[in-house]
């Protein structure tokens, strides 16, 4: 039976993948150097190490499911210097989640949703 997805996502620089999580307040829980694993309470991010990846011509991306406030995250977030992606600033959408989303430093696409009902 299945229990659990973990994402599995590229890195090209450890040192600003692994910062830029812990901004987003993600902690370093495993570095196997080519192989990092980054959690945040019981979500838990896979990095692999892609050195040749072009960050603008990623197409990697995740939904990150948000319970509750995400209007405080997004705030926390801009307040902390995250940079939210121009074209997916917070805002309601037809298929009944409130979004936003932003790029990491290897080109991922990060959204997070909240359903509205």
């Amino acid at each position: 039976m299945i229990i659990k997805v973990i994402s599995k996502l590229p890195f090209i620089d450890w040192k600003a993948t692994v910062d830029y999580y812990t901004t987003l307040n993600f902690v370093l829980s495993a570095d196997y150097g080519d192989y990092l694993i980054l959690n945040q309470g019981e979500i838990e991010i896979h990095f692999f190490h892609f050195p040749t990846l072009i960050p603008s011509n990623s197409d990697f991306m995740i939904y990150l499911r948000v319970d509750t406030e995400i209007e405080k995250l997004y705030e926390t977030y801009i307040n902390a210097g995250i940079s939210i992606h121009p074209n997916s600033r917070l805002s309601d959408k037809p298929w009944g989640q409130r979004e936003f989303a932003l790029i990491d430093p290897n080109g991922t696409l990060l959204t997070f949703g909240q359903s509205i009902s």
